[in-house]
């Protein structure tokens, strides 16, 4: 068996073991299960069965991680995307007056149209082109996105009406134990403890028990049916002329979603190549597509890379063996969900924001010294965080780097990718 993995995966090579990939990936799965009961939510106030969105969930996450590991092998777990089923219940189907069906069905078109750039290498030419301090610039984005989520999580943030944000109530018993599950994790950490962010949060999960707030419900249950949802998808009405847009907004945002994960995670994991191209590429490009329009069919919104798997990577997931077991946990939530969603949030918040943190540092490697290289990229960083979107963010760095260069007489400098990617962003923006 081991043999074998070492020959599909490469573990030797990537300086990486069986026992580490197995417990990166379970990393990965715990920071990221919250989607189990947060998708399902959101599809069910678009009219979508709970019950079939659950499983679809499961499924979409399962086969998508699966693909990541197998075709491109990278510890990278998909699942349906935040923020981006949001769009598709709140302003495709709610706002817009789109049925539920069509909407998966423009999901479907947008993978599609992911899966033909993809083969045509367009997507590949888009992410390789990008210059390398807008790449840093969305990796320590995406850091402080995550840094918020977990605080959010862990609740040390809480929504103030006169300042926006605010400091929680330290006194919370799910306060107090969220910020010593992340003193704990530091500090396994700082003595280079193997697993520190997994032993965390486990003994964040049981420090919950007797205090009531860890609740285990049972083991074993039998899965939801998928038959509301299973290939219910209106490709028909998805076709139309007036869904154009959305389509064309399910792939730009799914687009930039899962460019700035790719670009967070290979570099967190140290797989990027020194000139800021990601090795197989092309291969990730098939993984994610694939995701969106199986995700379509079984019943869910877009299926994404997740920078979740950031977590993992720092846990010492460096191969396509952590997405494999993330995928083959999603798989066993079919049948055990009560003891998956058993996991607290406060547990795995403070992971959100230790890996926060490590992705701060790619910061320091901006040229400070060339204003229209490094503001852009900062500007992404902080249009990440304060417009809380991935896409929103990155399509602001965009269009200030292409300005910029522009006004300072550099337009040259600046490739048919980052003015493609401006001007859709610009578009998107004009219309939203």
């Amino acid at each position: 068996m081991r043999t074998t993995l070492e020959r599909l995966f490469g573990l030797g090579a990537n300086g990486t073991s069986v026992p580490i990939e197995l417990a990166a990936g379970l990393t990965t799965f715990l920071t990221m299960s919250y989607i189990l009961v947060v998708n399902p939510q959101i599809l069910a106030a678009a009219g979508i069965d709970r019950g079939a969105a659950f499983t679809a969930t499961c499924l979409a996450a399962a086969l998508g991680s699966l693909a990541m590991g197998l075709i491109a092998n990278y510890p990278i777990a998909l699942a349906p995307g935040m923020g981006i089923n949001a769009y598709f219940t709140y302003t495709v189907v709610l706002g817009m007056g789109v049925p539920w069906q069509t909407a998966l069905g423009a999901v479907f078109l947008s993978g599609v149209a992911f899966l033909l750039v993809s083969v045509l290498k367009v997507r590949e030419w888009l992410v390789n082109s990008i210059p390398l301090s807008l790449k840093l610039g969305i990796g320590a984005g995406i850091g402080l996105f995550l840094g918020l989520l977990g605080f959010q999580g862990m609740g040390l943030v809480v929504a103030k009406p006169a300042t926006m944000i605010g400091l929680g109530d330290v006194a919370d018993p799910k306060v107090l134990i969220a910020c010593g599950g992340f003193v704990l994790m530091a500090g396994l950490a700082a003595r280079q403890v193997p697993g520190a962010i997994l032993i965390a949060v486990a003994a964040a999960t049981l420090a919950g028990v007797p205090l009531g707030l860890t609740l285990f419900s049972g083991v074993v249950s039998a899965p939801p049916s998928l038959a509301p949802t299973l290939l219910q998808l209106d490709l028909a009405g998805a076709l139309k002329l007036s869904m154009a847009s959305v389509v064309f907004a399910f792939f730009l945002v799914g687009l930039l979603d899962n460019m700035g994960t790719l670009i967070a995670t290979i570099g967190r994991a140290g797989l990027m190549r020194a000139d800021g191209t990601v090795p197989r590429l092309g291969r990730v490009m098939l993984a994610d597509s694939g995701g969106a329009m199986v995700g379509a069919v079984l019943g869910t919104s877009n299926t994404v890379s997740y920078i979740e798997s950031a977590s993992g990577i720092a846990a010492g997931g460096r191969t396509g063996l952590a997405s494999v077991a993330t995928a083959g946990l999603f798989l066993a939530c079919l049948f055990i969900a009560p003891l998956a969603l058993a996991v607290p949030a406060f547990a795995t918040a403070p992971a959100l924001v230790f890996v926060a943190l490590a992705m701060m540092a790619p910061l320091k490697d901006l040229p400070w010294d060339d204003p229209a290289e490094a503001l852009p990229a900062a500007l992404t960083a902080l249009g990440i965080v304060f417009t809380f979107s991935i896409a929103t963010g990155i399509g602001l760095g965009f269009i200030a780097y292409a300005a910029v260069k522009l006004i300072a007489g550099r337009g040259r400098e600046v490739s048919g990718a980052v003015w493609a990617i401006a001007l859709a962003s610009a578009l998107l923006m004009a219309v939203e």
